[in-house]
């Protein structure tokens, strides 16, 4: 007989912190055989049968399978093998959970019912084709007839959300508010307008130039303290009014200050700024500043400053 130390079950129990029962059963299964039985016939286990059990306990912790670890412990399976294809089963459970936590979490903060509900989890579970033709079917409405000229083919990649492979729960989510704005049909027609109305004022020849909302927002950044109805206000309406004239080649006047003024109402619209801020948050970039505050001032200021509408 050989002079290893050989252990009862319940001395292996104290030392691995395993119960009795989970010994016996995984003695049981083959997974942890003992190395021999006593004169009475109780089961011993020898030195390795501590190590052999810390491994089948880490194995089971990380989600493993006892038959699986019964081939990793009798060698005919690597370990490694089995680490990787536990750890990709894992993976793609972990996308599916933040799908769900996704759902759950939008449709909690909207009190959404059993319909909105089940739109939020289609939208969620779109593949990637779907969610580009989504997206595309979009694009192409809003910028129909003008993808063609050479400044908008880099608009259109830089307006399109792609959704890496493994997103994070605020990517899912950000995915789900921006699909609903893509087929909002209302959404819909004012980018329609408002791309046509930047159309219209880049239809000259030349360098290409800010549009009205960057104008403004580069001119009234440092002024939203300011009463936009006030004399103050007077040198940032001047400034604004100024460079849009000199860039589109018309005088400053009550024609051109109204014209400036139908871009920016129709350019005022929230959901522009939310459809950019979802876009970076998909694609991973830095969020740009909210264009609302500045525009909404200007058009304070500016509707201060024209000749009230016949009646």
């Amino acid at each position: 007989m050989s002079g290893e130390t050989r252990h009862t079950i319940g001395e292996l129990a104290r030392r691995t912190g395993l119960s009795v029962k989970t010994i016996r059963y995984y003695a049981d299964s083959g997974v942890v055989p003992p190395t021999d039985r006593s004169p009475a016939g109780y089961r011993r286990y020898g030195p390795a049968a501590v190590a052999r059990l810390e491994l089948v306990r880490t194995l089971r912790d990380l989600g493993v399978d006892l038959a699986t670890i019964r081939r990793v412990v009798n060698h005919e399976v690597p370990l490694h093998e089995v680490a990787a294809a536990h750890a990709e089963a894992l993976a793609v459970q972990i996308r599916v959970l933040r799908l769900r936590q996704a759902v759950l979490t939008v449709a909690a903060r909207r009190g959404s019912g059993p319909a909105e509900v089940d739109e939020l989890h289609r939208l969620a579970q779109l593949t990637t084709r779907e969610r580009g033709q989504l997206v595309a079917d979009f694009l192409d409405t809003v910028f129909a007839s003008l993808g063609d000229q050479p400044a908008y083919p880099g608009v259109l990649v830089s307006m399109t959300p792609e959704l890496p492979d493994d997103p994070t729960t605020e990517q899912v989510e950000a995915w789900l508010e921006l699909a609903e704005l893509c087929r909002d049909p209302e959404f819909r027609a004012r980018m329609r307008q408002l791309v046509r109305q930047h159309a219209a004022d880049h239809d000259v020849p030349g360098l290409p130039r800010p549009d009205a909302v960057a104008v403004v927002r580069d001119a009234v950044a440092g002024a939203l303290g300011l009463d936009p109805t006030s004399p103050d206000a007077d040198p940032v309406v001047a400034a604004v009014t100024g460079r849009y004239a000199s860039l589109h080649g018309h005088p400053d006047d009550a024609d051109l200050r109204q014209r400036l003024l139908d871009r920016l109402v129709l350019a005022n619209d929230p959901r522009r700024d939310r459809y950019l801020d979802l876009l970076s948050v998909i694609n991973g970039w830095s969020t740009g500043d909210a264009t609302v505050p500045a525009v909404d001032w200007f058009i304070r200021a500016l509707r201060a400053r024209l000749p009230e509408p016949a009646r």
